[in-house]
């Protein structure tokens, strides 16, 4: 019987990676595909998935859309590409070459101009979506109302709050609570504030001004669970609040990431409370690589919990301008953090544990997935701006690999040869076929 959810939470992964996957891939191919024919480039295919075709249609501009049976990618075959990987067809383009017209209208006949914006074209729109993902969520869920004032109060044991919905912070233990514009100083405040389970809070409510007791503003909550951590792996949930580790009664999350890191990486128990139940998990600390704020990165014990305050903060929506430049600001985070990180693999700073492979982004798809729309959604977002950095690697067979060769002839005013560009192609697919192998090993091997 314990095979049956096993086997359903595999299903559950694959399918997550697959919709996650296809999301992706259908903007990328679709960026390509519109701006190629914004540009006069005909395109003959645009096929999400490889193999044997499941269902297509030829629409009345000559280009055929399938469905493949294998859902894990994508391409667009433009007009004189001999195969996805836009490699030339040279007997196609030999037969074009007395139609001027015709020509115009292949990928390897087009205007430079034309083929460097159709290339562009994928990661872009994979930048894009991400930035109106991130944009969405804004303007959905709000951000952090400034001053902070109680939301929803979370239910925690043995609660004795006197805390409202819809009370102002002015101060906690006579600490003024500072803008979230302030982040060294809120960071500083959060710190700063005396470990007991019982603290005074200043507070504005009916307009007006009163001190009342509540509990330890950030207690050991477990608010989201990281995928692939340990503590993922013992079954720990949203909403879960830790009461002691190894026995040792806690009530701040700041006592539970002490006992993390000093644990040395031995298992520790963790008593948890969960909907009034106590229950008990071991888990075991895992090494992880943490970036800081100067762009480099420290190793830290983590059991894989994200925290969270006593109660969720009262929300506004932001104006349209905020949440438009909190969408760059999010998605410019993901490419500087994934430059950043990479070259601290390569340098030997951080692990290439930190490489994930298809296994390891399908097992964070499904973690995403079971806990909601909302965070599936926004790792789809991350996922996307991640593939689109990838595609503009200046590696053959890559969109960015197609840009070095459009630069090379924008210079030089003539295109690579033929017998090189096959060369460098396919120096360019080992390369990818190489690290994706490496990806999968860490997947397979990393602990």
């Amino acid at each position: 019987m314990g095979f049956l959810p096993e086997f359903g939470g595999l299903i559950w992964t694959i399918l997550a990676f697959i919709v996650a996957l296809s999301v992706i891939v259908a903007v990328h191919e679709y960026g390509h595909y519109i701006v190629g024919r914004w540009t006069g480039i005909k395109a003959d295919v645009f096929s999400l998935g490889f193999g044997p075709v499941l269902f297509s249609r030829v629409d009345k501009r000559g280009t055929r859309w399938q469905f493949a049976l294998l859902p894990f990618g994508g391409y667009v075959k433009f007009a004189g590409d001999s195969n996805a990987a836009s490699g030339k067809d040279e007997s196609a383009m030999e037969a074009l070459a007395e139609d001027p017209e015709a020509l115009r209208h292949t990928m390897h006949g087009a205007p430079l101009y034309a083929r460097a914006l159709t290339v562009a074209a994928g990661p872009v729109f994979n930048f894009v979506m991400s930035i109106l993902i991130f944009f969405a969520i804004a303007m959905s869920v709000g951000t952090a109302r400034d001053p902070l004032t109680v939301g929803q109060i979370r239910d925690l044991p043995g609660n004795a709050s006197e805390l409202q919905e819809g009370d102002v912070l002015r101060a906690v233990e006579g600490t003024a609570v500072p803008s979230f514009d302030e982040a060294g100083a809120y960071d500083s405040f959060l710190n700063g504030l005396p470990q007991q389970a019982v603290l005074q809070y200043d507070i504005s409510r009916d307009n007006s001004d009163m001190t009342v007791d509540g509990p330890y503003l950030l207690p050991a909550l477990v608010s989201n669970v990281v995928p692939q951590s340990a503590a993922q792996a013992a079954g720990l949930q949203a909403g879960d609040v830790i009461t002691a580790v190894d026995g040792q009664e806690i009530f701040a999350f700041g006592q539970l990431k002490e006992a993390v890191e000093a644990s040395g990486g031995a298992a520790l128990l963790l008593t948890v409370w969960r909907d009034g139940e106590t229950l008990e998990f071991t888990m075991i600390p895992k090494a992880t690589d943490e970036p800081q704020p100067d762009g480099s990165f420290k190793q830290n014990l983590r059991i894989g919990i994200v925290g969270g305050m006593a109660f969720t903060p009262a929300t506004e929506i932001p104006g349209v301008g905020d949440a438009f430049v909190s969408g760059l600001d999010n998605t410019w985070r993901i490419i500087t953090g994934s430059i950043s990180g990479l070259r601290e693999m390569i340098v030997g700073n951080i692990s290439t544990c930190n490489l994930s492979g298809p296994v390891g982004i399908a097992q964070t798809s499904g973690a995403m997935a079971s806990q909601g729309a909302q965070s599936f959604i926004y790792f789809i977002a991350v996922l996307s701006t991640a593939v689109g950095l990838l595609n503009l690697f200046p590696i053959p067979a890559l969109d960015g690999g197609h840009l070095v060769f459009y630069a090379y002839e924008a210079v030089t005013g003539k295109p690579p040869s033929d017998g090189a560009l096959r060369v460098l192609m396919t120096i360019g697919i080992t390369m990818v076929l190489t690290l994706m192998l490496f990806a999968l090993g860490n997947d397979l091997f990393c602990p």
